[in-house]
């Protein structure tokens, strides 16, 4: 018996919907083929002393090298706004400093792209660069994730410590570490004369009796 015009009609409709998914799928698979996430790090904060420079770290990991399509591009949102300003770009081997006053003749690169490096130096800072620095760095095809933020605080010289932290931890440290280690070299020696006058009597005990 044959199946109705109406039915035939709707299973051709089902048939060419499933060819139609088949081939964006596969299209879909080329574009992303070999395609990954490209992570960046940056610190969270950092504190730089008033008139001194300040290094912003940026680190990045792709599983595609390096090259002439790979770019750096760096933010800063002030302190206080939402608005976002593009003042550094870095691609090819070319810097390109924008003409923000806030940086203008600032900007030095610090970075390296084929040790995944998107660092940047800026020199004499002041109060007015209190705020958010965002680190962005494409390089196709691999996609970014998330561009790192770093929260940067100027303040005055004074207020920073005379050494960095982890140096007083280390010192503090070793002190701690050294004094264990005395304690407990003079307990052992305390203890091994208490061991030996204990022998030594005990010996002249025996040879009297």
């Amino acid at each position: 018996m044959a199946a109705p015009a109406g039915a035939g009609a709707l299973i051709a409709s089902a048939d060419g919907r499933r060819r139609l998914w088949s081939v964006l799928a596969a299209a879909l698979g080329l574009l992303t083929y070999g395609v990954s996430a490209l992570e960046v790090y940056t610190p969270k904060e950092i504190f730089v002393a008033n008139g001194t420079q300040g290094k912003l770290t940026c680190k990045f990991k792709s599983t595609n090298t390096t090259g002439a399509l790979t770019s750096v591009s760096w933010s800063f949102q002030r302190e206080g706004t939402d608005t976002t300003v593009s003042f550094f770009h870095y691609s090819q081997g070319q810097v390109y400093a924008g003409n923000y006053p806030p940086f203008k003749d600032r900007i030095s690169w610090a970075g390296d792209l084929d040790k995944k490096d998107a660092s940047i130096n800026i020199e004499n800072m002041q109060f007015i660069h209190n705020g958010t620095y965002i680190c962005d760095v494409k390089n196709p095809p691999d996609i970014v994730v998330q561009p790192g933020h770093i929260r940067l605080y100027v303040v005055e010289k004074e207020i920073l410590p005379s050494f960095p932290v982890w140096v007083v931890v280390g010192i503090v440290t070793a002190v701690v570490v050294g004094l264990t280690l005395l304690i407990t070299m003079i307990l052992a020696v305390l203890y091994r004369r208490r061991n030996s006058k204990r022998d030594y009597a005990g010996a002249q005990s025996y040879m009297r009796s």
